[in-house]
């Protein structure tokens, strides 16, 4: 939650400034930030799009995207679709074909993607930066910054029910180099919890402890 659900909660409402009716696409949806950006996209009262591989459909949807895409079989970016907001968790489009699928004044979030061996995605982000000035669409790159109220404002979307965080798999400490293999092989869904627990119970404090705490 202090990452991927704060990273979410921050690219939408401050960085897209999502508006109910809106129509927002997240491009990325079974992974760790996206399965918490359909909720939250959800939730800030949005018509939501995900972008999934096929064994994810029915996940995000359950989340509440109320159309899914399958990238195995379609290009979101050729669909003629239009939106308001796309979160760009992927990074696997070139940044002309995302504006194509965006409305005239649109925002493009970038939050991942992919690039060269040695710089990564940075190129990518730079040229959005570059262009941004000269577009009628937003081009912004997102990374999530800590706060204690955004993490308190996603513990209660989870304590409405209006977000559950999801997590495919859970690996005793003594698995984690399975834990590793299987995300770095294989695309998890949302997120793999690694289980540290204590040999003993923590021992619990006395009563005069307890008053001076």
């Amino acid at each position: 939650m202090p990452v991927a659900a704060v990273t979410a909660l921050q690219g939408l409402r401050d960085v897209g400034k999502v508006q109910p009716g809106q129509a927002v696409l997240i491009n990325g949806a079974s992974g760790g930030v996206g399965t918490f950006a359909v909720q939250i996209a959800k939730a800030l009262g949005a018509d939501v799009t995900g972008v999934c591989s096929t064994r994810n459909i029915e996940l995000v949807r359950s989340l509440g995207a109320g159309h899914v895409i399958d990238y195995t079989r379609e290009d979101f970016t050729r669909s003629g679709q239009r939106y308001d907001v796309i979160f760009d968790l992927a990074g696997r489009h070139p940044l002309a074909a995302c504006r194509s699928a965006l409305t005239r004044t649109g925002t493009l979030i970038l939050a991942s993607g992919h690039g060269g061996p040695v710089f990564g995605p940075l190129a990518r982000y730079v040229r959005a930066l570059a262009w941004s000035p000269f577009v009628t669409q937003r081009l912004r790159v997102h990374a999530a910054k800590p706060s204690r109220a955004d993490l308190d404002a996603v513990t209660g979307l989870i304590e409405a029910g209006a977000v559950t965080p999801v997590i495919e798999a859970t690996y005793e400490l003594a698995d984690a180099a399975e834990a590793i293999r299987r995300l770095t092989e294989q695309h998890a869904r949302a997120k793999i919890v690694i289980a540290v627990r204590g040999r003993h119970a923590a021992p619990q404090p006395s009563t005069k402890e307890t008053n001076h705490a």
